[in-house]
């Protein structure tokens, strides 16, 4: 029997989804705003004692200079401090390069885990390094959104904020108290949240006992979703029964992972006063996102030409490597969005996914963190295209280019070329590296093009913190976790950076008043025109790997049939 096309309950999934997000984006937003704006007080007591004890002065505004030394001095006390509790635990099979990798990885908000957690890690570990760095790591991508639109809006400040401040705001306002509610309905749903206790079962074969690991589960699995995080308190990640049992908290855990980068435009438009601007923004993304996640639902549910040539039944699409209690559909959707928002979280097996359909996640990876992206560094990394965009067409029409009425020169060009360039350059050096080296191209499992996408996917899902994993080759070896590491830490640092320092250079300018030559970057012509950047200068360079990797494993597919 040949592949039927999606149900009609397929598209009610989907389109029910879009709705409850898109209602949610404006309040959530706003919200945001209030936080960063300073005019979310209802903590502030407790706000107060922290910035005391830990002697932060809340009304001291930094320039770029001291708010990037902030940053990366307390990443670097984050990756010390995790490494120590990986290293230090009771669990003695976590090597000085998996520790490394791991650090790494969760103060990044990349999140990639090659080792299986609920064998190597603590539950005191998991506690203590890794649900403490998914709170800290996506707030410091939140903070870093935030000066970053101040630096846009300011007028010859020179200062973008207050780092601590921007910190302690975004984890005791949003995350915590966001999470808290998630956390909840997940313990309705059936999540466990224990302090690791185990339980023991027979199996139905040969009737031997075995243990299943349990945990604070549901915890974790609320910020590990909501900060785009996605390390996964077992191995399977959501497809683990534990961690995803319904479709229901499949349902809401899929809205977890994008609600605060589909809100974060919405947050710029009101700290900036530009709401229309906003508008294009978050047009831009679900206009490049929409296509891309239908198309992979197209391609899960027809399944495989292969088995249709078989007169195999897949009425139920492409079912390799996936959970019954979420189908085609669900599947497809959870890997567009975790890919769209830079959360490594997966409820299937990407590696099964038909060649053209692997396209999407990976394609929605290597556009970089701007179509939704991380937690708050989406929305910094859209705003980068919008200013390339914005001086492209300047140069088209022999104008000054402007945003938000600062003009942009020279030196944001430079500094957006190197947030452009660092992931690209990043993912496919290393990726050649590994095609050539033993150490490499020997942890696939699969052969020919499939193995190449394998490892094309590692770099750029490392490089583009993003911490998915096609699957199907073994990265828990001192090589990977060295280089992914690598690749991981200067993906995330080699960005905030220039962002900074972009941040900076706008707030000493001060915004002229638009006029008659301006650019109007709200009409639909720019956002037009700013997809057109995006997909030149974010997708083409990969054009040639990609044609070596799920293009070719396609047409060796459809010759097989």
């Amino acid at each position: 029997m040949i592949a039927a096309p999606a149900s009609s309950a397929a598209w009610f999934q989907i389109v029910f989804f879009l709705l409850v997000l898109v209602a949610l984006i404006r309040p959530v937003g706003l919200y945001m705003a209030a936080i960063y704006d300073g005019r979310a007080t209802f903590l502030s007591k407790y706000e107060c004692v922290i910035y005391r004890y830990c002697g932060i002065n809340a009304t001291q505004s930094m320039n770029s200079a001291n708010y990037t030394k902030s940053v990366l001095a307390f990443s670097l006390t984050s990756i010390v401090v995790l490494f120590a509790i990986l290293t230090g635990q009771s669990y003695p099979n976590v090597s000085f390069d998996l520790a490394f990798n791991a650090a790494s990885s969760f103060v990044t908000n990349t999140n990639w885990q090659p080792n299986t957690p609920e064998t190597t890690i603590a539950t005191t570990s998991q506690m203590l390094g890794i649900a403490v760095q998914n709170f800290l790591s996506a707030a410091v991508g939140l903070a870093v959104m935030a000066a970053f639109i101040r630096g846009l809006s300011a007028e010859k400040t020179g200062t973008i904020g207050n780092f601590w401040v921007d910190l302690t705001r975004g984890v005791i306002y949003l995350l915590l108290p966001f999470s808290a509610l998630f956390a909840l309905f997940y313990v309705s749903q059936g999540i466990v949240q224990s302090f690791g206790e185990t339980i023991p079962f027979q199996t139905l074969s040969d009737g031997t006992t075995h243990s299943l690991m349990t945990g604070p589960v549901a915890s974790q699995i609320a910020i590990k979703q909501l900060g785009t995080n996605g390390g996964g308190y077992f191995a399977a990640n959501a497809a683990h029964p534990f961690e995803n049992p319904t479709p229901l908290s499949n349902f809401v855990q899929m809205l977890a992972i994008i609600l605060i980068p589909a809100s974060a435009p919405i947050c710029f438009g009101k700290m900036t006063g530009q709401m229309r601007q906003a508008k294009t923004l978050l047009f831009t993304m679900f206009a490049i996102f929409l296509p891309l996640m239908l198309w992979l639902v197209y391609t899960e549910q027809q399944g495989n030409p292969i088995l249709n040539t078989m007169g195999i039944d897949q009425i139920l699409g492409n079912m390799e490597g996936k959970e019954v209690r979420f189908g085609a559909t669900g599947s497809a959707l959870w890997a567009s969005l975790t890919t769209a928002a830079a959360s490594g979280s997966t409820n299937t097996t990407l590696d099964s996914f038909m060649p053209l359909g692997s396209l999407v996640p990976l394609i929605l990876i290597q556009f970089g963190e701007i179509i939704f992206g991380g937690a708050g560094s989406g929305l910094y990394g859209i705003l980068v295209y919008v200013m390339l965009t914005v001086f492209i067409a300047g140069l088209m029409i022999g104008r000054t280019p402007e945003y938000l009425g600062k003009k942009i020169g020279v030196f944001e060009m430079k500094m957006a070329s190197l947030i452009i360039l660092i992931p690209v350059m990043t993912t496919l050096l290393c990726t050649a590296v590994s095609v050539v080296a033993t150490a490499g191209h020997a942890q696939t499992v699969n052969i020919g093009a499939q193995s190449f996408t394998e490892l094309l996917y590692a770099f750029s899902s490392a490089s583009n913190n993003n911490g998915s994993a096609l699957g199907g080759m073994g990265t828990n070896t001192p090589y990977f976790n060295l280089i992914l590491g690598f690749c991981m830490l200067l993906g995330r640092f080699g960005i905030i950076l220039p962002i900074l320092a972009i941040a900076g250079s706008m707030s000493g300018k001060i915004a002229v008043p638009p006029s008659q030559g301006t650019l109007n970057t709200t009409s639909f012509l720019f956002a037009i025109l700013l997809m057109g950047v995006i997909v030149l200068v974010g997708v083409l360079t990969y054009i040639p790997a990609l044609t070596f990797g799920p293009m070719a494993e396609h047409f060796h597919l459809m010759a097989a049939r």
